[in-house]
């Protein structure tokens, strides 16, 4: 199919669909990335140039695309699992404002970021005001510290 006006409407054709396509699936931006090739490919074919050019637009508009947008999708999209609601203060630095006892239960005040959480030492150890802490997971609303080791 050599026919230059008949590949104009198969380009216009394909960039509708993978557009729509991308809005009706979640993909971050993978399909996306070949609409955008497709509506280039489009544009050519519209400015009379040869097929075979339309094509290899087509492939390098595409795997640019995707090379951007898809790293760019994950990113917006929150990126790994499990770094959303309480999870994510595993593994944030924080300070002791004050004490945690070392008895079992006892909590102590650390400041996480620019929040204030009621903390419990891991070990039951004590530790004293302005140690540094690593937050090991969040218990109910309190958070599970041991000392930052320098």
């Amino acid at each position: 199919m050599d026919d230059p006006d008949g590949w104009r409407w198969i380009w216009l054709g394909a960039a509708a669909f993978l557009a729509v396509g991308e809005l009706v699936t979640p993909g971050a931006f993978f399909m996306l990335s070949f609409a955008i090739g497709a509506a280039v490919a489009c544009a050519l074919a519209f400015l009379g140039v040869d097929v075979a050019w339309e094509i290899a637009a087509f492939i390098v508009t595409s795997v640019a695309a995707l090379l951007i947008l898809v790293p760019l999708g994950r990113r917006m999209s929150g990126g790994e699992q499990g770094t959303v609601g309480a999870t994510r203060w595993a593994g944030q630095r924080g300070i002791v404002l004050g004490a945690i006892p070392g008895s079992p239960h006892e909590t102590g005040l650390v400041r996480v970021e620019r929040e204030e959480w009621r903390a419990e030492s891991a070990d039951g150890s004590e530790i004293v005001s302005g140690t540094k802490v690593i937050v090991l997971r969040v218990d109910g609303t309190r958070l599970i510290v041991k000392p930052q080791e320098e």
